[in-house]
Parts: structure tokens; C-alpha cells; sequence
């Protein structure tokens, strides 16, 4: 076990039997609620401010760009949303029309001053019901958990697989903390690997 030890480190020894998918989601985030409140603000309003240069030559110049709205502990995607908007790229985030409904894109006009987005399902800020429907080229994803291997766990809700499931051309690239990085993680059919994963030290399957 890693010194300190981390809540993923307990999976292979435990197993399903003994700790669920929801035991792990918990643990991680209070570890990266914990990280991310360790740092100073300095230091955090520096991170993800841009993209790392070596992933601006895989993003063609009319890509649209997929983010989603930021959570206190998530990985913040501001920053992202406007450098990728002043380049010239169309943003979408998430919208539902309610809980039960399934996740589509809607763009993103404002990165800037968020005008355009109003109160939606899940406590989260989407674009409006009239915004126009687009599908991401690329979409970044948040995320509780990741591997080397590029596995993701989720929130749990199951959106983004179906929505990726759905879009097989879509490239999805995890934006997380370094302490997110499990070395194994509990993997169904249905979960869907992502192409690379964004730390604020580390490209993962993006080099």
C-alpha cells in the first residue's frame, strides 16, 4: 500500500464481496476533497489553466469541444472553456431535462460570464433548454477514479458511458487530480475506457 495508504489500494486485496463500487466512490472523494483542500489557492488557480501543448496538435481546428461544469472538488474546466472558445472552438456541455432523462450536449456560448446557463438536475448548472443540441468531437470527462490503463469510475450514474456507447467517434479524455490515480479499479462490460487522462503533472495514453 502507498504510504498513507489510499482508498483504491483496498481493492484487489478486499473485492466485490467486501466493498462495493460505492464504498470505493466515497473514499475517493473524500481523498481528492481532501487534496484538493490542502492547496493553496494560488497554486490551484494556476492548474488546468490551459491545455498541455501536446494535445493541441490531435484537436482539429472545427472540433467541438466537450467539457462539463465543475463541481468544488472536481477538476476545474473554466479555464478550459474559454482558451478552447477564444481559439475558435464551439463548446457544449451535459444538459437533462430532468433526472430520469438521458444526458445530450447543448452549447456553451458564454465560457466567459455563464449567462447562458441556468439551475438543472443533479444540484449542476447546464445551458438552457433552447440552446442549440451539438455532439462533442472531443469531450472531457470528470471523474471519481482512474487507472493507467485509462478504466474510469464515474459518478455512478452511468451518463457518460451511454452517452460515449452511443457516440463511438467521440474521443473522451478524464480530467483528475494525481491522487485519483488508482493502479486497479472494478470494471463492468458496459464501462467505457477513455483515450487519455489529464493530471496537472501527467499525460496518460496522450503521449
Amino acid at each position: 500500500m502507498r504510504a498513507g495508504g489510499h482508498p483504491c489500494d483496498l481493492w484487489p486485496f478486499l473485492g466485490a464481496a467486501n466493498i462495493t463500487k460505492s464504498d470505493l466512490r466515497k473514499a475517493l472523494r473524500k481523498s481528492r476533497r481532501e487534496h484538493v483542500a490542502a492547496q493553496p489557492d494560488m497554486v490551484r488557480a494556476l492548474l488546468f489553466n490551459t491545455p498541455p501543448r501536446p494535445l493541441l496538435p490531435k484537436i482539429a481546428a472545427g472540433a467541438v469541444i466537450g467539457l462539463y461544469h465543475a463541481t468544488e472538488f472536481e477538476a476545474p474546466t473554466n479555464a478550459y472553456a474559454r482558451f478552447f472558445h477564444e481559439a475558435g472552438h464551439r463548446i457544449a456541455l451535459p444538459h437533462f431535462e430532468n433526472e430520469a432523462a438521458p444526458m445530450e450536449f447543448r452549447e456553451h456560448t458564454d465560457p466567459h460570464g455563464h449567462s447562458d446557463l441556468e439551475p438543472g438536475p443533479f444540484g449542476l448548472v447546464q445551458p438552457s433548454q433552447t440552446a442549440e443540441v451539438i455532439s462533442p468531437d472531443i469531450v472531457f470527462v470528470p471523474l471519481v477514479g482512474f487507472t493507467k490503463r485509462l478504466e474510469r469510475l464515474g459518478q455512478g450514474g452511468g451518463h457518460y458511458d451511454r452517452w460515449l456507447s452511443a457516440h463511438p467517434d467521440t474521443k473522451a479524455i478524464g480530467l483528475a487530480w494525481d491522487v485519483q490515480l488508482c493502479d486497479e479499479l472494478p470494471t463492468e462490460p458496459h464501462d467505457k475506457t477513455l483515450d487519455g487522462v489529464i493530471t496537472p503533472t501527467r499525460l496518460y495514453g496522450l503521449d
